[in-house]
């Protein structure tokens, strides 16, 4: 999957229980089909928080957590201009609005736990993190089955999704046995999947499940998710010129976090499994912050990806506006992982060509264990009878068949076959059509 899995029109209540920095329940305001989004309507008595405030989210978030550290402060700049496009570019409903602030505040609740976390157990910055097998390619190519797969190896660490979204575990909880934190995940997917069922056929949604790491970049408001929720290109092309290294700071500082939360639960691993499609356009920086990483390229024709990818993106877009424009999403995405690929490519080229090997779409698709053993084989890791017996089961518990297939067609998301095919021509000529015979 391509932009991970967050709710992004799913508004989020804090709550006085046990759960994290909030519970989800969905809203909606306006009157799409009724299968869209079963909900209670925003109405004049509903809480008059809709706007984007910086200093009120700021203070709000340190109100629910009795915190005040936010860790590093190079995420003020892009949050507010997050915010400022939230306001006036993205053309939310009032849902939208809701869940869009919401979706802030518990970025920067998250932000304060993590930090308390730190400052109480100053031996999590001292993780050496395991060095990292890195999935990154077009969305769309498999990456998500690759991920899951490699993840059943125990001897292999992994973010799932309950853990992206809440990466401090919840105060007061046991989290090492019995982890409140993977509730809330499951209760946020079957909302998240309730509103726009759709979802349901494009992406593998799994509250338990290895997921991206975007969800983690989040974090530092430098990364593409945003334009996932929103139409505001405005702000992903400031984004686009920004400096990301200290995202991938502060993806260093989380992930460690997290192989710490692991090794405490009795896992033991020597490696990581990462992915990320974004990651393409950021290859020195996964190497300066990782530099023990692989890079795992998967290839699918964009013929096939781009307009994949722009129909879950418009997916998600409905979630918060009342009529997203289908065309401006395709745009949008297929400019973001034009210049993603090229970007990779050149790095790839010019400095790291032995860090990375090759693995398309249909081989694993119609081997997707053989596809692991070139993956181990390229790492000097052994694939285990325990490790390959968990990845056949998952294999069996997964297949593609159990979903209704994904429809989707070019010309919706104002495609041309000729566009795509001159928009990623050298990716193509080099990857794809040689293959295709």
């Amino acid at each position: 999957m391509a932009i991970g899995a967050p709710a992004f029109g799913i508004l989020r209540i804090a709550s006085s229980r046990r759960q994290g920095p909030y519970v989800t329940q969905p809203i909606r305001i306006s009157a799409p089909p009724a299968s869209r989004l079963p909900c209670f309507p925003v109405t004049a008595s509903s809480p008059p928080f809709a706007h984007f405030n910086e200093a009120s989210i700021l203070a709000e978030a340190r109100a629910r957590t009795g915190l005040a550290d936010f860790g590093d402060e190079s995420f003020r700049e892009p949050m507010r201009r997050m915010l400022h496009a939230f306001d006036t570019e993205a053309n939310l409903n009032e849902g939208g609005r809701l869940a869009m602030r919401e979706r802030t505040l518990g970025l920067l609740v998250n932000r304060l736990r993590v930090e308390d976390w730190l400052a109480r157990h100053p031996e999590i910055l001292r993780e050496r993190i395991a060095p990292p097998i890195v999935i990154a390619g077009l969305p769309r190519t498999g990456t998500t089955m690759l991920q899951r797969l490699l993840s059943c190896d125990p001897g292999i660490y992994a973010a799932f999704f309950y853990e992206l979204r809440n990466p401090a575990p919840i105060p007061g909880s046991d989290w090492r046995n019995d982890d409140p934190r993977i509730a809330d995940a499951v209760t946020e997917v079957e909302q998240t999947l309730s509103a726009v069922p759709e979802l349901a056929t494009i992406h593998p949604w799994d509250p338990m499940g290895a997921d991206e790491e975007v969800l983690l970049l989040e974090h530092a408001f430098l990364t593409t998710m945003p334009e996932a929720a929103a139409d505001v290109p405005e702000f992903g092309r400031w984004v686009d010129r920004q400096d990301h290294r200290p995202a991938y700071q502060y993806l260093e500082r989380l992930l460690k976090f997290l192989q710490w939360q692991k090794r405490e639960a009795g896992q033991r691993a020597n490696h990581w499994v990462l992915k990320t499609p974004s990651h393409l356009g950021f290859m020195d920086l996964v190497f300066e912050l990782f530099p023990d990483a692989v890079v795992v390229q998967t290839h699918r024709d964009p013929l096939e990806t781009i307009p994949s990818i722009s129909s879950m993106e418009y997916a998600l877009r409905r979630l918060n506006a009342d009529d997203p424009d289908p065309v401006a999403a395709g745009r949008r995405w297929g400019e973001i992982f034009r210049a993603g690929l090229e970007r990779c490519l050149e790095r790839r080229d010019a400095r790291y060509a032995d860090r990375f090997l090759d693995v398309w779409y249909r081989d694993v698709q119609d081997d997707p264990i053989r596809e692991v053993e070139r993956i181990y084989g390229f790492i000097g890791r052994e694939l285990t009878g325990e490790a390959e017996s968990r990845m056949r089961r998952w294999l069996v518990d997964n297949a593609r068949d159990k979903r209704a297939p994904h429809r989707y067609s070019l010309e919706k998301f104002g495609f041309t076959r000729a566009q795509l095919e001159r928009d990623f021509a050298a990716y193509r000529e080099r990857f794809i059509l040689p293959r295709q015979g």
